[in-house]
């Protein structure tokens, strides 16, 4: 200290902002990556190109697509698209909304800055608002059985309405729907889903109608020899992680020949050596080998003569799959194989058009395969991410038996309720619950700006009819009509709802908390750390 001043050694390369200068620049960064997305929320909004420092070209109106994309240099800027990140691993949908919200929250604590209200207080109103919101948002949620399989289908169309593949969304959400419920276990009165069990494979060259559910796996190999059959019916499969071939020694080893006769002892007993592995197939009784290594030629001819189907190279992922698939036992020797460990399918059989195999019928499989097709690689990934999406989703109802209706009914009523509570509260701390209220008014005014219609007036409509009880009254974004969102359908888990809530005030209050920045530039020519 020094005549009271208090002095702070910084190195020459770290760059410092204080008091509003900070917040103004942690506000900016906030409603910058909110307004990035928010064109694309919602049934008619538009979709973001988005073009790598290699060429690479990805179109798509999905919020963790595009954040995930983008370079940002600024700290807040980053946590606020770390908010989307949360939110797309934990949920899977609700990205755009959560980083909406962030962007009004923070625009709504500048407002509040402005006018001399303490960041303090402003966070405080936050936590309370968040903490009234979520207790509101319990007693709007609806029950909804795991087994009610029409309820899961209108979950799955309302995450994948607005995606540029909307025009076969019909039959993408029915095989996501069927998917999950195929792989869902019950644990007690509970329903436990993982994501791993539904393997998604894409297939360039067909329509994106001609996506289909597969009860098994698809491997994107094909049989090893010719001579061996592309379909086999009643499938008994048998499968193996050591490679089926002479394998080299472990140490450097030298074999003297002195004569022609050495020589053809040693090739005999290669072969027979080789002809005992395939006699342990053929002797287990299965018709189907699956190969995580390679296959001697040998062997594949054995096999072959046998009338067995053998895959060789398969990757570890895919051998895990279908042994979960064929309630198969992967083994590391052929001699040990015995009928007991052979997976049951109804049918294995190679594709015409593409070097992929498709192992199908399984009983009860634990994983399940959704083939996607389509004629370029941007709609095979915009339709990766749309399943994705719904498969998420109906996941997260299946699991809480709870949803909410969409339209931005929620935020309205939301915005309507909190605002009634501030009314209750005392003291400055009634202006930030207020204001917390307010930004909930962004979800639905997005939802209006992107379909064409007035903000304001749709606005005044949903006020109108929420403050006459119709809680489930949200907007038809192709019409732009008030109308009952539970009636229309359009539905979504709770679990997303509230973690866009919980993670977005979250954010907002660590954000408005900053008076101080400091940030440490690399300095251009510096050497790395070792290198003199």
């Amino acid at each position: 200290m020094l005549s009271g001043q208090p002095i702070i050694i910084l190195k020459e390369n770290v760059e410092r902002n204080r008091g509003k200068e900070a917040q103004r620049s942690n506000i900016t960064a906030a409603k910058a990556i909110a307004g990035a997305v928010r064109t694309t929320l919602g049934p008619r909004g538009m979709d973001k190109m988005l073009v790598g420092s290699t060429g690479d070209i990805v179109i798509t109106n999905d919020g963790a697509t595009i954040l995930g994309e983008i370079a940002v240099q600024h700290p807040g800027a980053k946590m606020v698209i770390e908010v989307a990140m949360a939110q797309d691993d934990e949920v899977g949908d609700g990205t755009t909304t959560a980083v909406i919200i962030v962007g009004a929250l923070m625009e709504q604590a500048e407002i509040m800055l402005e006018q001399g209200i303490h960041p303090t207080v402003i966070a405080e109103g936050y936590r309370l608002g968040m903490n009234k919101s979520l207790d509101i948002l319990n007693s709007l949620s609806h029950k909804v059985d795991p087994t009610d399989r029409k309820t899961l289908l209108k979950i799955a169309d309302t995450a994948i309405t607005g995606k540029s593949i909307e025009c076969v969304k019909e039959k993408l959400d029915a095989i996501i729907v069927d998917a999950v419920m195929a792989v869902a276990e019950k644990t007690g009165t509970k329903y436990l889903v993982d994501e791993d069990d539904v393997m998604i494979k894409k297939q360039k060259g067909k329509s994106m109608d001609d996506a289909e559910l597969i009860r098994g796996v698809v491997i994107d190999k094909i049989r090893v020899h010719d001579g061996m059959p592309r379909k086999i019916a009643k499938a008994k499969v048998a499968m193996l992680s050591t490679p089926l071939e002479i394998t080299k020694t472990q140490v450097k080893a030298k074999i003297k020949i002195s004569n022609a006769d050495q020589i053809a002892a040693f090739s005999e007993q290669e072969r027979e050596t080789l002809k005992k592995l395939s006699d342990a197939i053929v002797n287990s009784g299965a018709n189907v080998l699956l190969c995580q290594k390679g296959i001697a030629d040998s062997v594949q001819f054995y096999l072959a003569k046998s009338g067995i189907l053998a895959i060789e190279d398969i990757p570890e992922a895919d051998m895990k799959y279908a042994a979960r698939a064929l309630h198969a036992t992967i083994l590391n020797k052929a001699e040990s194989l015995t009928s007991k460990d052979l997976g049951i399918a109804e049918l294995v059989e190679e594709d015409n058009d593409v070097n992929l195999t498709r192992i199908s019928g399984c009983k009860n499989p634990k994983t399940i395969t959704i083939l996607l097709r389509g004629t370029s690689d941007y709609i095979l990934d915009e339709l990766e991410r749309a399943v994705v999406d719904g498969t998420r989703v109906v996941m997260d109802a299946m699991e809480d038996g709870t949803y909410v209706v969409g339209g931005g009914a929620v935020e309205t009523e939301l915005l309507m309720k909190v605002r009634d509570y501030a009314a209750t509260m005392g003291g400055r701390v009634q202006i930030a619950i207020e204001a917390y209220a307010g930004a909930f008014e962004s979800i639905p005014r997005a939802l209006a700006e992107n379909s064409g219609f007035n903000p304001i007036d749709k606005l005044v409509e949903l006020k109108n009819v929420h403050s006459k009880g119709k809680k489930n009254a949200g907007l038809n974004v192709y019409n732009g009509k008030i109308v009952d969102m539970l009636a229309e359908g359009v539905i979504e888990p709770l679990r997303s709802k509230r973690q866009s809530i919980q993670s977005a005030s979250e954010t907002a209050v660590m954000l408005i908390r900053v008076d101080d920045m400091m940030i440490t530039q690399s300095r251009p020519g510096a050497m790395p750390p070792g290198m003199m």
